[in-house]
C-alpha cells in the first residue's frame, strides 16, 4: 500500500472505526488511543496490507486490540455490572432507554459484543464482519442471534422488575 492510498482508507474510515472503539470500549480516551493504535500498525505493516483489505484488516486489528485492552483492564468492572443487573439493583426508571440496551451490550461477551455493533450499529454485512473477525457468515450469524437473545433477557428480566 502507498502513501495515498494509506491516506486513502484513514480518511475513509476513521470515524466508522472510532465508533464501534467508542461503542466497545465506551470511553472516549481509551477508543482514540485504539484506534491511533491502529493506524500506526497499518503504516507499519502498509507493504504487507492490500489495499482492497486494508478496511478488514484495521477493524479485525482494531477488534484484537480492543479484547487485549479489555483482559489488562480487568473484568471487575463487567463483574460488578452483572451482578447489579442479576441483584435488581437497576431499575429501568434509573436510565434513559438507550443507557440501559448499552448496559445490556456492555455485558455481552467481547466477540458477541463486536458483532452487535459491527452490524447493528455500524451496519457491515455478514460477510464484511465476517472478513473483519475472520469468522464464517454462518458463525457471525449465529454470534448475532445469541447476542440478541442475551440482550433481549435482559432487557425482559429489567421489565419485570418494575
Amino acid at each position: 500500500m502507498k502513501r495515498k492510498e494509506y491516506n486513502i482508507v484513514v480518511k475513509g474510515h476513521s470515524n466508522n472505526l472510532y465508533g464501534y472503539a467508542i461503542k466497545f470500549l465506551r470511553d472516549s480516551e481509551d477508543a482514540k488511543d485504539i484506534v491511533q493504535d491502529v493506524f500506526e500498525k497499518l503504516w507499519l505493516n502498509r507493504t504487507n496490507v492490500e489495499f482492497p483489505k486494508a478496511k478488514s484488516w484495521m477493524f479485525t486489528t482494531a477488534h484484537n486490540a480492543m479484547i487485549n485492552f479489555s483482559n489488562k483492564k480487568g473484568r471487575t468492572q463487567l463483574t460488578d455490572e452483572i451482578g447489579q443487573f442479576e441483584k435488581g439493583s437497576v431499575t429501568p426508571n434509573s436510565f434513559e432507554s438507550n443507557q440501559v440496551v448499552d448496559r445490556a451490550v456492555s455485558i455481552l461477551p467481547p466477540i458477541q459484543k463486536s458483532i452487535i455493533l459491527l452490524r447493528d450499529l455500524e451496519g457491515y454485512s455478514y460477510k464484511e464482519i465476517g472478513d473483519m473477525l475472520q469468522l464464517s457468515d454462518s458463525q457471525v450469524k449465529v454470534y448475532l442471534f445469541r447476542a440478541r437473545k442475551k440482550i433481549k433477557n435482559q432487557l425482559k428480566g429489567l421489565i419485570e422488575l418494575v
